[in-house]
């Protein structure tokens, strides 16, 4: 007489063979990076694997990553460069960056705060290009003519030559001194100091902790004053 398979165990433990195939199936589909999905129904975790399994990102993953998180570039750009009208320029020279970098990010968790230091880091970049050259005219200034100079009729009220020099220096002295702080003291500063942004919302931008927050822009700020207090007593 032949045994049975199950001989020995229990009828409450023994498995179907069709049920063991389906539960060893779902076990090893659930470890994969859900390639049978498409990419708009991946979460961003997933989403953001699958753009690192090659050694570029393939297209479709990328552009559903763009979609999704482009907004966030463009807000963080707005916050640090209000002004600047190739604003569109930078958000695409980000994702350029994204790209090539993208298989370096070790913790997709933190994309967010990875993305917001790459547009920050990028904005400093361009800032260190961009030098102003006109200087603002001053009614203070005398006036070429042709036989020779004349003095305005009209006193000025804006500071004169040497108060706007002074100051342009000084912004000069903070804008390098920012740009020499580390990236993490940078990014904080950057978006507490110069655009207001509320302590959470730092946090919530750049995936760190609300107290980490505070002690990056504490020590930012001691920072920034011990390389400036030698500009400021001279």
């Amino acid at each position: 007489m032949l045994a049975s398979p199950n001989h020995g165990v229990p009828q409450s433990q023994a498995m179907p063979m069709s049920e063991s195939f389906t539960a060893s199936w779902s076990a090893n589909t659930a470890a994969a990076p859900q390639r049978s999905l498409p990419v708009d129904r991946l979460s961003n975790y997933d989403l953001i694997l699958r753009c690192q399994t090659a050694l570029r990102p393939e297209r479709q993953a990328f552009a559903e990553l763009i979609r999704r998180y482009n907004a966030h570039v463009e807000k963080v750009l707005y916050h640090l460069a209000p002004d600047w009208s190739d604003r569109a320029d930078l958000v695409q020279e980000v994702w350029i960056r994204v790209y090539r970098n993208l298989t370096r990010l070790q913790e997709p968790e933190k994309f967010r705060g990875w993305l917001s230091r790459i547009a920050t880091n990028l904005f400093y970049d361009e800032l260190r290009k961009r030098k102003r050259i006109d200087a603002p005219l001053s009614l203070d200034a005398p006036r070429s003519v042709e036989d020779g100079e004349m003095d305005w009729e009209l006193a000025s009220a804006d500071p004169g030559p040497a108060e706007d020099l002074i100051t342009r220096e000084f912004y000069d002295q903070l804008r390098d001194a920012i740009a020499d702080l580390p990236e993490v003291f940078r990014t904080t500063i950057v978006l507490r100091e110069i655009e207001g942004m509320a302590y959470e919302e730092i946090a919530e931008l750049t995936g760190v902790s609300l107290g980490t927050v505070k002690s990056r822009i504490a020590r930012a700020r001691q920072r920034l004053q011990s390389q400036l207090q030698p500009y400021l007593d001279g």
